[in-house]
């Protein structure tokens, strides 16, 4: 990613910063650039920028370095769930203390949810289903015997 920024005046990162941020050209060209006003030259810049090289490069490396940071794979998801099944992980739990008080506790995670984790582990690599299903090609030949 260093390559890419280097390419991008500090204005044009701003906008696709912005442009990231906000899901709009028109709005991000005037945060970006606080001296325009008319918002028919915003969006005409706006969507011109979108479609210079460098910015539409870098709007694609930033999207794709937040999607990594904010979603979860589905390694992560799967081992997510395998560590709740083997009761590897905790949940809080408030508790009452008497005459009003109360503490929040950590508790393993219930069998109920446990079982629910396997459960998802199961379906995920096809461990219930009875009908199993197949994948592949299957040659047809057509043969045309009308006329004999």
């Amino acid at each position: 990613m260093p390559l890419i920024e280097q390419k991008l005046t500090m204005k044009q990162q701003a906008f696709a910063d912005n442009y990231i941020e906000l899901g709009n050209a028109t709005e991000a060209y005037l945060k970006a650039y606080p001296n325009v006003k008319k918002e028919a030259t915003a969006r005409a810049n706006g969507s011109r920028l979108l479609t210079n090289a460098n910015v539409s490069a870098y709007i694609e490396s930033r999207m794709e370095e937040l999607k990594s940071e904010r979603v979860a794979d589905q390694q992560e998801i799967l081992e997510y769930l395998t560590s709740i099944m083997r009761g590897e992980q905790q949940e809080q739990t408030l508790r009452g203390m008497g005459e009003g008080y109360q503490s929040i506790d950590d508790i393993d995670v219930s069998a109920k949810d446990r079982i629910k984790a396997a459960e998802m582990l199961g379906k995920r690599y096809a461990m219930w289903t009875e009908k199993q299903q197949i994948d592949g090609l299957v040659p047809v030949t057509i043969v045309n015997d009308l006329d004999d």
